[in-house]
């Protein structure tokens, strides 16, 4: 079984025959308790790319120490040093656990050894006055041992300070303070492996290394007539072009899908949901930018897209459903709460939800899932851009985000021009795709247009969040509706189910008079004037 914990540390360069400077009396540091030289031994898995690495990702078995065993190291923040390090007990090979974890970045390449780290530890324990710990530091000298073909070896000692659990970060700026008025500085690698990769010769191979995108050129009738590849003279730091920019909200996109499976995998709170995200907003962004990206290449991507997003989907729209009812139960009174109506709910959603865990991790254990990924790194190495792509980002996206506009426009005022009823849900319904579609086309827009840009997605976000809301009391009632029946059948009184579905009809109606009010903000010609194009 696999164990998490928040690790917060830094590393330092020092010489071979460093020593540590008193630390006592450094924030509330009442005691340094020398705890002996513990010798380690670890070996850094990678694919023989370096994927891991190259995500700033490690994984290690290590022996020696009181956690001997395989550690993951995933990033949480690498400016401040924070890493969430799961851990597994020793094992000949791989934990099944650990390389489904990894599964995202490595898919069907091999792990394999890559660099063995022999390192003497010369550790100390920080504490309070109350014996309490704050954090150890060490120095480390370090062996590394390059174990790929061609090795090397390479030797160094470092500074390590990890915080103990639950104790103050701002203890690590103090500890810092004292270390640097020592001349240590702090070190350019966030991990042993990092140097020694740098140290033995073993240079990065950066899956997204330089790219030539595709140009098509096609003629009047659609047809592919050539295709030129232009390199990039800006190495993609600074995009220039339409198609820099769309290339690069893509890859944002592709980098969250790929990072939040591990934290879908470990059920992280909100994990479903940002995955989901990124699934949609890369979708949204195909078909925004069908003059800059060949849909013929984009259309089929997005259609796996979109399947991904509705088996993500299974999961979350059951748990904010279920929310949103039991919220709606605990503000009725006691004394019209009529019937086992928790219980009820509680066993409905349970019903539901039986199974979908299981069934997301099979999805993210899936061929399909996995060709999914390769087919999105592989449009990104080799994308299939049109002539419209090379235009100045400035003339070529505003027209995308007002064409997804004008969309929007006739499918909010089809929406007003109903009355209340079934057809003006379905018509709200469309309305509130149109507008999530023209938010994100107006995000992707943002670095290359600025402000303006900015404004106007916010402009429809609020949109979006009146006809979001609008919806999920349609689907709200939906399932009150069920419920409602499922009770009176097992001879219960249904009656709080339909004061539920009286309040859900409020909501909606509530937010149909709430909309004009916002679409006249949004639909303002200034917000449109601004974005140029």
């Amino acid at each position: 079984m696999a164990e998490t914990k928040r690790e917060i540390e830094r590393k330092y360069d020092v010489g071979a025959d460093a020593a540590l400077p008193d630390l006592t009396g450094v924030a509330g540091i009442a005691d340094v308790v020398d705890k002996g030289v513990v010798d380690l031994d670890a070996v850094y898995y990678d694919t023989a790319d370096q994927r891991l690495h190259a995500a700033s990702v490690t994984l290690r078995r290590r022996t020696g120490g009181d956690d001997a065993g395989w550690h993951l190291k995933l990033p949480v923040s690498l400016a401040e040093g924070v890493r969430d390090e799961i851990r597994a007990p020793l094992s000949d090979s791989v934990p099944r656990a650990l390389s489904a974890l990894v599964r995202s970045r490595v898919r069907e390449a091999e792990l394999a050894p890559v660099v063995r780290l022999l390192s003497a530890r010369d550790l100390r324990h920080l504490v309070d006055a109350k014996g309490e710990l704050l954090a150890e530091i060490s120095i480390d000298r370090v062996r590394a041992e390059r174990l790929s073909p061609h090795g090397g070896t390479a030797e160094w000692a470092e500074i390590e300070v990890e915080l103990a659990d639950d104790a103050d970060p701002a203890l690590l700026d103090k500890v810092e303070k004292k270390l640097r008025k020592a001349g240590v500085e702090r070190s350019d690698s966030s991990s042993k492996l990092g140097k020694a990769l740098a140290a033995t010769g073993l240079s990065e191979t950066r899956r997204q290394a330089r790219e030539k995108p595709s140009v098509t050129k096609k003629g009047k009738k659609g047809e592919r007539l050539a295709v030129v590849h232009v390199e990039d003279p800006a190495g993609r730091d600074e995009p220039r072009t339409a198609g820099d920019h769309v290339l690069a909200y893509l890859r944002a996109q592709r980098d969250a899908l790929v990072s939040l499976d591990p934290a879908v995998r470990r059920d992280l709170p909100d994990a479903v949901h940002q995955m989901r995200v990124a699934t949609r907003r890369m979708r949204s962004a195909f078909r925004s930018y069908r003059k800059i990206l060949d849909r013929t290449v984009t259309d089929p991507l997005g259609d796996e897209l979109k399947w991904l997003a509705g088996e993500l989907g299974v999961d979350r729209d059951q748990e904010v459903l279920t929310e949103r009812l039991t919220a709606r139960i605990g503000a009725v009174p006691r004394t019209l709460l009529l019937g086992p109506v928790r219980g009820r709910l509680r066993i409905w959603s349970v019903a539901r939800s039986s199974g979908s865990r299981r069934r997301t991790l099979a999805v993210l254990d899936g061929k399909r899932y996995l060709a999914l990924l390769d087919s999105v790194d592989a449009v990104l190495a080799d994308p299939p851009l049109r002539p419209a792509a090379l235009a100045p980002a400035a003339d070529a996206l505003p027209k995308a985000v007002l064409k997804d506009y004008r969309r929007l426009a006739a499918r909010v005022e089809h929406a007003l021009a109903l009355s209340p009823g079934q057809d003006r849900d379905a018509a709200m319904h469309a309305a509130r795709k149109a507008a999530k579609r023209v938010r994100y086309a107006g995000e992707a827009a943002t670095p290359a247009l600025g402000k303006p840009a900015k404004r106007f997605a916010k402009r429809m976000k609020a949109v979006q969040g009146v006809l979001g809301d609008h919806q999920d009391s349609v689907v709200a009632r939906e399932a009150l509706r069920a419920l409602a029946i499922q009770a009176h059948l097992a001879g219960e009184t249904a009656f709080t189910w339909g004061l539920l579905y009286g309040q859900e009809e409020g909501a909606a109606a509530d937010r149909e008079r709430e909309l004009p009010g916002v679409w006249a903000k949004a639909s303002k010609a200034k917000l449109r004037s601004a974005l140029g194009g």
